[in-house]
């Protein structure tokens, strides 16, 4: 069993979370692969499409998104301490079945959180102009370290080009982080992409794991943490 701290691996979380111990997780915080919509994403997400990201599979944004919540969403809480929060970023349409697998495992929900990103992405019926963060808990309740912060979070997208077609900014990710861990705990990301939560522990103390099983995103987060 793996007993350090502060490492990525290249893989599939379904085999490498087995290598965590059980209860030795301090804190969850990942933006798991999920369908966007049948026969593909524009429309859903015209800046994730196809034409865009030729890398997209038809219905999602990430090659290897056929992965189904109940394949990791157990290991994920036997690897949690007891009285610990996981935040699980999920789209409107696959929201219902997050949660509804997740407290078949023995999550209990705590609050929906929403990322108001300010810039929109176009769609026939309204314009996205957020994404949500189910926040869940293992056991006991727990107070987060800022009870004063609201469940709406109005923090600037990353403009530009993006390292990943689903890269966050640092502010939201330390936000999470900081209200639901103290210095010295252990985070982890299953599906860390180009590794943003794991730079997000390096620079306010906190260790780190982080599994992703596309190669290209593994070797942009390994250089990004060197």
């Amino acid at each position: 069993m793996i007993k350090s701290v502060d490492y990525i691996k290249h893989g599939d979380c379904r085999d490498l979370l087995q290598e965590i111990p059980t209860e030795s997780i301090d804190l969850l915080v990942t933006d798991c692969p999920y369908k966007l919509i049948s026969g593909g994403c524009t429309g859903m997400h015209g800046m994730l499409s196809g034409k865009e990201n030729p890398e997209i599979k038809s219905g999602g944004v990430f090659l290897h998104n056929d992965i189904k919540f109940s394949e990791w969403l157990s290991e994920v809480y036997r690897v949690l301490k007891n009285g610990t929060h996981a935040y699980i970023m999920v789209n409107g349409r696959n929201m219902a079945e997050l949660q509804t697998e997740a407290e078949k495992c023995g999550f209990k929900f705590v609050n929906l959180l929403v990322w108001e990103k300010n810039n929109a992405i176009a769609n026939r019926y309204y314009m996205y102009k957020c994404e949500f963060i189910l926040l869940l808990r293992k056991g006991k309740a727990r107070t987060i370290n800022h009870p004063g912060t609201a469940n709406v979070f109005h923090i600037n997208n990353i403009s530009g080009k993006k390292l990943h077609p689903a890269q966050k900014p640092e502010e939201l990710i330390r936000l999470l982080i900081e209200n639901s861990s103290n210095v010295g705990d252990v985070i982890l990301d299953p599906f860390m992409g180009v590794g943003t939560t794991c730079i997000v522990c390096s620079k306010i103390n906190r260790h780190y794991i982080g599994f992703d099983i596309d190669e290209k995103y593994f070797k942009i987060a390994k250089e990004r943490l060197m």
